[in-house]
């Protein structure tokens, strides 16, 4: 089926979004005042169009390939990234502030059900178990990915994130679960697993910038250490630029699942080449 039905739609879509204050996306203080259901409300309509499974990659790429679409797509992806990040911090205040069950409160975060997905397709990818110590580079003020993987398999889990104040509200999250055991945040970028055991790694959807990542994580890991990453295809690459050829130089892509359900990113291993 042809994409260029969505073309105004998206194009509708970021006029919204421009006019809720696009201005403002840089500045986090001002951002945090707009009306953030309407911002959900224009992104779950491009995440219609995302998960459009009518449309195949080819099609995909007259969207985004195309000039005129650059600006509209690079304002929602902007965007996309501020909600998630918004809804994290939230979701992580709630569970420090609230004295209700912490599990019952991240279980109703708004992204949980996708977190399941990502689980399943990344655990076919390397053998997560109690004897493995998995590093997720980038793992954000709600480090679901971190908790899910301790809690199935297990394994012992470090979180790196480069800000300081983040670091600090994951480690309340953490232990207000009763997982502090099991799970470890470090303060540090990429080159921190330089200092570092581990078995599996993993590079968050949205660690920037991405050829210094992953030229830095390069560098630091074996041929034999299989390394996970987060990527977007297909028209789910309207949500978030893809990764590139250029910015995985060195690396062999071995496996590529693609995403299951509503779940947006497709994940893949990769191999470092000697």
């Amino acid at each position: 089926m042809s994409c260029w039905k969505y073309w105004p739609e998206i194009e509708e879509i970021a006029e919204t979004l421009e006019g809720l204050g696009a201005e403002n996306i840089d500045h986090i203080d001002e951002l945090n005042k707009i009306d953030i259901e309407e911002v959900k409300k224009q992104l779950d309509r491009i995440e219609v169009i995302a998960h459009d499974k009518d449309i195949d990659f080819d099609s995909a790429k007259h969207i985004l390939d195309n000039e005129r679409m650059n600006k509209a797509l690079k304002l929602i992806r902007k965007f996309y990234l501020y909600i998630g990040a918004r809804l994290e911090t939230e979701n992580a205040q709630e569970i420090i502030d609230s004295d209700l069950d912490p599990d019952e409160i991240l279980n109703k975060f708004h992204f949980y059900e996708r977190y399941e997905g990502l689980l399943e397709n990344e655990s076919k990818l390397a053998k997560f178990n109690e004897n493995k110590t998995f590093v997720f580079i980038g793992s954000g003020p709600l480090p679901l990915t971190l908790i899910m993987f301790r809690k199935k398999f297990g394994c012992k889990c470090i979180g790196i994130e480069i800000q300081p104040e983040v670091a600090e509200l994951s480690r309340k999250i953490i232990d207000k679960l009763g997982l502090s055991d099991g799970i470890e945040i470090i303060v540090g970028d990429e080159t921190t697993i330089e200092d570092l055991d581990y078995d599996i790694l993993m590079v968050a959807a949205f660690a920037e910038p991405k050829e210094r990542v992953f030229a830095n994580v390069w560098e630091r890991v074996t041929p034999k250490t299989p390394v996970l990453v987060r990527t977007y295809s297909g028209m789910r690459a309207i949500l978030y630029a893809p990764l590139t050829d250029k910015q995985l130089r060195g690396f062999h892509k071995e496996i590529m699942l693609l995403p299951i359900g509503n779940t947006n990113n497709t994940s893949v291993l990769l191999r470092k080449i000697e």
